[in-house]
């Protein structure tokens, strides 16, 4: 029996997310070093033009759900393929700080089609008995990118030179994503060839989906979504930025290096377990258990700086960075089914991407004003506990409107 198409999109949008996140969010923090060393500029200058790109990422999200819905995934992460290595190659090339704002706008646009609203809407029409699995595993190409991407760049950069190793990471990007582009997603759904969502074999019928939700309980549970994750995204970010600062405080350099390196992997596990129990759970509640955790974290860093408090905050975090980084859409697809999908996720991933962006720069202005990092982490900590009760408490809302109009 010839393998499902849907799970073919699944393994191209999981080395689109590899090489999105390799050369975009976890790639920022090789340009920001590799560009103030070689041309001594300023770190402000290159940081503020890095924030441009994800400024930019978070702005074109309604128009990549617009632009996927009315021609189909192939041109538009063709074409956010080719900004995404156009503007990585040109970083290269600049020659004054000003030119990088251009480059980082084009990586950002490259970024917002590549990233979890162009997978997500890639994916989506495919499944619906898999509908968790699918997206878990394709987005699950974004801890393989912070993994494999930071050590191939800056092998590329020390091999090659700035201009060269930019340049080579640029083709490579564009040789693994764009064959599989064009070939792979040339389809919008299963309809196009043929078939029903999951394979015909082993469709659910469209009467065993969860409903959608109803036209006034829409509204609460998606702004609940776009508001919880925006907060948790944004000191996730914001943690992520940081990790490694925060790390040395109470234990050596190539101590906190490794334990990067290991929150990282950690969030690998985590996107590993979530695609198989992701189906047969209830997200919502499996969302905020995952910020409750990482709140937690957080506050017993804040509580109880030390370093076996750190590894194992660091860790416990990091397993939970795969959770939420994956659940929005996972949520919203559940909730408002496969038709409304794009637009809707679209909207709340407008709010937290442009959210989330803000993350580092919080947590640095907040430790510039306060002398450290303790009182980061206990608005960090109470940010991300908001979030979980954002989560529940919108469902609850939700489901005893539904209850009294029974």
């Amino acid at each position: 029996m010839p393998l499902y198409h849907g799970w073919k999109v699944v393994a191209a949008c999981f080395v689109v997310a590899i090489v999105a996140w390799a050369l975009g969010l976890f790639g920022s923090s090789v340009y920001l070093a590799a560009l103030t060393a070689h041309h001594g500029w300023d770190v402000a200058a290159v940081a503020s033009a890095i924030t441009v790109f994800l400024l930019t990422g978070a702005s074109l999200q309604r128009a990549v759900a617009h632009g996927i819905a009315r021609f189909g995934p192939r041109p538009v992460l063709g074409a956010g393929a080719v900004s995404l290595c156009a503007g990585v190659a040109l970083l290269g090339m600049a020659a004054a700080p000003w030119q990088l704002y251009p480059c980082f706008i084009l990586v950002g646009a490259g970024w917002a089609t590549l990233s979890t609203s162009g997978i997500g809407i890639t994916v989506a029409p495919w499944f619906e008995r898999h509908q968790g699995r699918s997206m878990t595993l394709a987005i699950m190409g974004a801890s393989v990118g912070g993994i494999v991407g930071v050590p191939a760049l800056l092998a590329a950069i020390a091999a090659l030179g700035l201009r060269g190793g930019l340049l080579a990471a640029a083709g490579a990007g564009l040789l693994l994503t764009l064959p599989l582009i064009l070939h792979i997603l040339r389809h919008r759904g299963p309809a196009d060839i043929g078939a029903l969502p999951d394979g015909a074999a082993g469709s659910t019928p469209a009467a065993a989906a969860p409903p959608p939700a109803a036209p006034r309980d829409a509204g609460l549970l998606l702004w609940s979504v776009a508001t919880a994750f925006a907060l948790a995204l944004t000191v996730q970010v914001g943690f992520i930025a940081h990790h490694l600062m925060l790390a040395m405080t109470v234990m050596a350099g190539a101590d906190a290096a490794l334990l990067v390196s290991a929150t990282a992997l950690a969030g690998l596990v985590g996107r590993l377990v979530l695609a198989r129990i992701v189906d047969g759970v209830r997200v919502r509640l499996l969302a905020a258990a995952v910020m409750a955790a990482q709140a937690g974290a957080l506050a017993a860093l804040w509580l109880h700086p030390a370093p076996a408090t750190m590894v194992a905050a660091s860790l416990v975090y990091g397993y939970a960075i795969g959770h939420v980084t994956t659940l929005a859409p996972v949520i919203v697809r559940r909730e408002f089914g496969p038709q409304r999908f794009a637009a809707h996720y679209a909207r709340a991933a407008t709010l937290i991407q442009f959210s989330s962006a803000c993350g580092p720069w919080a947590f640095g202005a907040l430790r510039g004003q306060w002398g450290g990092y303790a009182g980061v982490l206990a608005v960090a900590a109470a940010a991300a506990l908001a979030a979980a009760l954002i989560l529940v408490g919108a469902a609850r809302r939700a489901a005893a409107r539904r209850d009294e109009s029974a």
